[in-house]
């Protein structure tokens, strides 16, 4: 890809609005590009004045500090979707910045499983992909069959699922950062199913989801879930159902949620993850590890 395009640059936009948790400060820079000539440019933008890079996509399950990022966040906006159909198989090629949730009810709509399990998770494609996203025993690795990225250098890089490194609430995006390139689209396999099936199947999913999870912004489940346990059970456990910093409360509905009551700060919800894990490594001796990503701390994520 040669050749340079013109990109708006802007100054000092706040990100809370951005991030479910409706948490967090000023980025330095902020672009939007919507194609892959404009995210290159972006990111030579960025290589030529030295400034770190925040993927931003929905801001689902990150934590944004007060002080802000002090380089260049990046939405990527290409939300396309194009289908092809291969007998009982369904490829879909979308864009990193399509809602996940939204490709998912549209697909189980039209009678193509895979994504059944994704009813209500926040957040785009190319975060889904870089955190490898799932829920209710299934996960964006089991549908990915190729993910293309790029550089600062405009180079399209294209890799199998395999080659993602997937885990466990990770993949080589999320692990090696931009140094694995900037997700621009994904290739998706979904097989064909009964639409009624389908779609019922997600309708239990809304229901229970609706049951368990807290109203209010959130970034969703704060901590990974350690072998054979659950994060949110140890969090109850130790008695912080209802704990509280500030404006920011561990939910009294589930033990892995932190929620925003109003106004909260990111300061408040780093105090509560941190009392959170303090006391169930005390009364279990469990070591809780991030699920949300810290963005503009110092201290790295566990």
């Amino acid at each position: 890809m040669s050749g340079q395009v013109s990109i708006d640059v802007l100054r000092d936009v706040t990100l809370a609005p951005l991030a479910t948790w409706q948490i967090g400060g000023p980025a330095a820079y902020y672009v939007e590009p919507t194609s892959p000539p404009e995210l290159a440019e972006a990111l030579r933008f960025a290589e030529e004045r030295r400034l770190p890079v925040l993927a931003l996509g929905g801001a689902s399950n990150m934590l944004i500090s007060d002080r802000g990022f002090p380089g260049l966040v990046i939405r990527y906006l290409d939300e396309s979707v194009e289908t092809a159909r291969r007998g009982d198989i369904l490829e879909v090629r979308v864009g990193a910045g399509h809602l996940f949730s939204r490709l998912a009810r549209r697909m189980t709509r039209e009678g193509w499983s895979g994504l059944e399990w994704a009813e209500g998770i926040p957040g785009t494609v190319g975060g889904a992909i870089a955190g490898n996203a799932g829920a209710f025993r299934g996960q964006i690795a089991d549908v990915v069959s190729t993910v293309r990225s790029i550089d600062s250098a405009g180079e399209i890089r294209e890799c199998s699922g395999e080659e993602c490194s997937f885990a466990y609430r990770t993949s080589i995006f999320k692990q090696r950062g931009l140094s694995a390139g900037y997700i621009i689209s994904a290739i998706l396999l979904l097989r064909a199913g009964d639409p009624e099936e389908l779609t019922r199947r997600m309708q239990e999913i809304a229901a229970t989801r609706k049951r368990n999870s807290p109203t209010g912004s959130s970034c969703g489940s704060v901590f990974k879930n350690p072998p054979g346990d659950f994060a949110g059970r140890l969090v109850q456990a130790a008695g912080l159902l209802g704990a509280e910093e500030g404006a920011a409360q561990i939910s009294t509905k589930h033990g892995n949620y932190i929620v925003n009551r109003g106004g909260a700060t990111a300061d408040e919800v780093m105090r509560l993850i941190e009392r959170a894990r303090r006391e169930v490594h005390a009364q279990f001796g469990i070591e809780l590890e991030l699920e949300v990503r810290l963005v503009g701390f110092d201290t790295p994520s566990r």
